[in-house]
């Protein structure tokens, strides 16, 4: 018991800014997913027995945080993917946010697991419930999604130069 929750200290310690900065979209706010994570974080440590596997343990509280976030806003279904997902500060680069709005909520959610919260490819299956290879499947398909886009964005703004 002592080993897992030294494992949930230290990824709280590794991950907790790419956690914040997956569900700040879908809470609203930075404070929000703050929050949200803290509470994740408290509730893994409390039920650190239920967790079957350790190499799970990032999924496993993506998934206790994605619960917790689906609750703040009241309307969420268990099995919905959010679909206001953007990276959280769109005036960085608003054709990547753009871009990324574009995708289909499953692309964007791992995209956003991936890029944002740092998950592994095994980390994104196990908080999605689906499997590795369709989680780099989905991860080629979405990047290639987003490279075009954002040529094609680029090739329109060099004809009007």
């Amino acid at each position: 018991m002592a080993r897992i929750e030294g494992l949930i200290e230290e990824l709280y310690r590794e991950r907790y800014v790419g956690f914040r900065n997956a569900l700040t979209p879908v809470v609203g706010s930075r404070e929000a997913a703050r929050d949200v994570v803290q509470e994740a974080f408290a509730r893994a440590l409390r039920d650190a027995r239920k967790l079957r596997c350790e190499d799970a343990l990032a999924g496993w509280i993506w998934r206790i945080a994605v619960n917790i976030a689906r609750r703040e806003r009241r309307g969420l279904a268990s099995d919905e993917i959010p679909e206001d997902l953007t990276i959280a500060e769109p005036e960085r680069d608003p054709d990547l946010a753009a871009a990324i709005q574009s995708l289909p909520p499953r692309r964007r959610l791992v995209v956003f697991l991936r890029h944002y919260a740092g998950f592994t490819y095994a980390e994104i299956a196990e908080a999605t419930g689906v499997a590795e290879g369709t989680v780099a499947a989905t991860l080629a398909q979405a990047h290639a999604a987003l490279l075009e886009q954002l040529l094609t964005k680029e090739l329109a703004n060099d004809h009007r130069r």
